[in-house]
C-alpha cells in the first residue's frame, strides 16, 4: 500500500496557482501542470501533451522536489519513462481511495 508521504507536498508551496507550470522529470521534459489538489496540494495533474502520446497523469505531491516560480518550472522525482509508464489519469476516479492507492503503488516503485 502507498506511503502516505508520497502523496504530501515536501516542497514550501507558493500561494500563486500552479496551472500552466512545466513540468520537468529528473531527465527532461514532461508537460504542463492541468491541475492541482487545492486543498492540500497532494496531486498534479500533468497534460503531456504531444510527448507522451498526448495524455494525462497524475502525479502525487510528494513526487515534487523544487519549484522555480521565475520559470514556472516544477521538477519531480522520477524518470520521463517512470511517468510515461504511469497508469492514465481518469477524472471518474481520481478521489477514489482504490484510485489513489494504485497510483501511489505504482509511484512508491520508483523511490529511492
Amino acid at each position: 500500500m502507498a506511503t502516505l508521504d508520497i502523496w504530501t507536498l515536501a516542497v514550501q508551496a507558493p500561494s500563486t496557482d500552479l496551472t500552466g507550470f512545466k513540468v520537468e522529470a529528473r531527465d527532461g521534459s514532461i508537460g504542463k501542470v492541468e491541475a492541482t489538489d487545492e486543498t492540500g496540494g497532494s496531486y498534479i495533474v500533468v497534460d503531456t501533451g504531444k510527448w507522451i502520446r498526448g495524455r494525462m497523469v497524475m502525479l502525487p505531491a510528494g513526487l515534487v522536489r523544487d519549484i522555480d516560480l521565475d520559470t514556472e518550472t516544477l521538477f519531480v522525482d522520477r524518470t520521463t519513462d517512470e511517468i510515461e509508464n504511469a497508469p492514465a489519469f481518469d477524472e471518474n476516479r481520481y478521489r477514489e481511495e482504490s484510485y489513489r492507492n494504485e497510483i501511489g503503488d505504482y509511484y512508491s516503485r520508483g523511490e529511492r
